[in-house]
C-alpha cells in the first residue's frame, strides 16, 4: 500500500517479475522501497488510517499469541498494531525514510539452505512444532517448515502447485476455527506466524 500510494507502482510490477529469478527478495523490497520519498509521519499516518487488520486478528493474538514474521518493516506495522490496541511479538525489516529514497535494512540471520535466501524460516526455527498462515512469496519457504499450514492468494497458488498440502483461508476467524481442534488434540500448540 505504501508504495502504491508514495512510490513508483511501475518499479513495483516490473520487479515482481524478477522475484526469485534474477533479483532476491531483499533487493525487490529494498529497490522498491527507495521509490518512496515522502516524509516517514506522512506514509505512517496514512498507513493508521488506510491499512485494516484481517478479521479475527484480534481473537488469534489474544488465543494464541502468535509470532508475526514480516517482510515488511517494524515501523509501519508497530503503529498499526497500536492502534488496533495489540501487543503481539513482531519480526520484521527496518525502513529509514530519506528524501532520495527510503531506505530498507533487513534482519540479521543465515541464509537458509532451502531457498538460498535469508527468508522467514530463522525466525522460527527455536519455536519447535508451529501453524503458520500466510499469502505472499515471502511466506513460501516457511510454510514447508510448518506442521499446519494456512495460505491464501499467491502462496495457495504455489503451494497447489509444489502439491502441499494446507488449508485454506479467508480470514482469521477460518484460522482460529481449524486451530482449535488442533490445540485441543495436542497436535502442536498453535503458536507460529
Amino acid at each position: 500500500m505504501a508504495i502504491e500510494r508514495f512510490g513508483d507502482l511501475g518499479v513495483f510490477d516490473a520487479l515482481e517479475d524478477e522475484l526469485g529469478t534474477t533479483l532476491t527478495l531483499d533487493e525487490v523490497i529494498a529497490a522498491e522501497m527507495a521509490t518512496i520519498r515522502a516524509p516517514f509521519e506522512e506514509v505512517r499516518d496514512w498507513l493508521v488510517e488506510h491499512v485494516r487488520v484481517r478479521a479475527g486478528f484480534h481473537e488469534l493474538v489474544a488465543e494464541h499469541d502468535p509470532l508475526i514474521v514480516s517482510s515488511g518493516f517494524r515501523e509501519l506495522i508497530e503503529p498499526i498494531l497500536e492502534r488496533e490496541g495489540v501487543r503481539a511479538r513482531v519480526v520484521a525489516n527496518h525502513v529509514a525514510a530519506g528524501p532520495d529514497g527510503w531506505r530498507a535494512t533487513f534482519a540479521e540471520g543465515p541464509l537458509c539452505a532451502i531457498c538460498g535466501e535469508r527468508c522467514k524460516r530463522s525466525a522460527v526455527a527455536s519455536l519447535g512444532p508451529f501453524a503458520y498462515a500466510g499469502d505472499g512469496y515471502s511466506d513460501r519457504c516457511v510454510a514447508l517448515a510448518a506442521e499446519v499450514r494456512f495460505a491464501r492468494d499467491g502462496l495457495a497458488q504455489w503451494l497447489d502447485a509444489q502439491g502441499v498440502v494446507y488449508e485454506p483461508f479467508d480470514d482469521l476467524h477460518d484460522v482460529l476455527a481449524a486451530l482449535r481442534p488442533l490445540r485441543e488434540g495436542g497436535a502442536g500448540d498453535g503458536r507460529g506466524g
